[in-house]
Order: structure tokens, then C-alpha cells, then sequence
């Protein structure tokens, strides 16, 4: 079952919490693309997408989109003040240099130690990888945003990925629909809930063991 839009909005409102001003974030598609719209409107980001754009803003309200300006996942953007046009081959350049200091992707599992598996299930038709393996290698910051479970209800926070990797070591912090963990030197810890959820909630729906920080944030919003 996929999530509501208010589900949504708030991971990303969450995620956002991770960008300071003057960081150069590349956002993937699906709810990292909702990240924008929760900041405030004069933060210093530059958002960058890897079919050639450094400088994206919040979603166009319906109605303004242009046809000729999207992101990399094909879905309309708004560009700010000072954005700048490049093709893909230097937007690669700028993420294999270490130029971008965070990218919030997508993913299908994320093992304890913080290993990545989101460009394909076996069998499953992709258009492609697209640039995961480039920013979970390269960028100084990897944030995950996903539900805590696939649509089976199996759980995506794993001991070990059992989906081809993306990347090994190279998540810093998920955020699910129920919780926030962080990974720090190879273990995994629950840091935050989001309400109502509780903590035997993420136990039953996490397929690894995990430690809990002393001062946990409860999340209202």
C-alpha cells in the first residue's frame, strides 16, 4: 500500500532538517523531490539533478509547469534566482569530485551497516541505475527516505541487503515513514519516532537488531 501525501511531506519536511545553508543537495525522485518545499523560502540551497541543473526550487504549483524543465526523474521543477544549466556529463563530474554535499535518495533495502540497494530487483524491467552508485560513493552525506516496509509488508531495514548493492557503508541516515535511524560506524540507531508510532511498532517491522538513543525525539508534526 503506498503511502498519503501527508505521510510524504512529512519525511521530507524531516529529511530537510538535514540541509544547512550553502550545501549543494541532489535530491532522487519519488519523496526526495518533495524535500524543496519545506524549506524556508530565502535558505541558500543549491538543489542539483544529474540531467544537468544546479539551482532547483520548489514544485511548480499546477497549471505553471514548463514543459521544458524537469529534474532528473522527468517531473516538472521551478528554478531560483542564480541557478545554472549543464549537461549530464559535468553534473556526473560535479557529484564524482565530491562536490555535492548531500543526496536524498530512494531505496529498496538498507542493511544495519548501512549498505545500499536501490537501482533493481532481479527480474524486474529498469530503465536504469541512474546515478545512485556515483552519489552513495561520492556525495559527503547519504539521507534515505522510504517506507519502514514493502507493499508485502516485509520489512526494508535488513540485517543484510539481500538485493543487489548500490553501494556498501555508505548510509548515514534513513527516514521511514515510522522512524528515523542513524548509522554511525556500522551500527544503526533509532533516534526519533514519528507519532503515534511506537517502538515495539518499529521492532515487529525492522528485520535487524538496533540500539536507542536515551533522549528519543518524539516527532508531532
Amino acid at each position: 500500500m503506498g503511502m498519503g501525501i501527508d505521510v510524504r511531506n512529512r519525511m521530507a519536511r524531516r529529511a530537510a532538517e538535514e540541509i544547512s545553508p550553502g550545501m549543494v543537495v541532489n535530491l532522487g525522485i519519488g519523496i526526495p523531490s518533495l524535500v524543496p518545499n519545506h524549506l524556508a523560502k530565502k535558505t541558500m540551497v543549491m538543489f542539483h539533478a544529474e540531467n544537468g541543473i544546479v539551482g532547483m526550487g520548489r514544485s511548480p504549483e499546477k497549471g505553471f509547469e514548463d514543459e521544458n524543465l524537469c529534474n532528473a526523474g522527468g517531473f516538472p521543477v521551478t528554478v531560483m534566482e542564480g541557478s545554472s544549466y549543464c549537461d549530464s556529463s559535468v553534473a556526473f563530474g560535479m557529484i564524482r569530485r565530491g562536490r555535492v554535499d548531500l543526496t536524498i535518495l530512494g531505496s529498496l533495502q538498507v542493511s544495519q551497516n548501512g549498505d545500499l540497494a536501490n537501482w533493481i530487483v532481479p527480474g524486474k524491467k529498469v530503465p536504469g541505475m541512474g546515478g545512485a552508485m556515483e552519489l552513495a560513493q561520492k556525495a559527503g552525506k547519504v539521507a534515505v527516505l522510504m517506507n519502514h516496509t514493502d507493499k508485502n509488508g516485509v520489512p526494508k531495514i535488513v540485517e543484510s541487503c539481500t538485493l543487489p548493492l548500490t553501494a556498501e557503508n555508505c548510509v548515514d541516515i534513513i527516514i521511514t515513514d515510522l522512524a528515523v535511524f542513524k548509522i554511525i560506524e556500522g551500527s544503526i540507531i533509532l533516534s526519533e519516532l514519528f507519532a503515534p508510532h511506537t517502538i515495539p511498532e518499529v521492532t515487529a517491522k525492522t528485520a535487524c537488531d538496533f540500539s536507542i538513543v536515551e533522549d528519543l525525539r518524539i516527532i508531532e508534526y
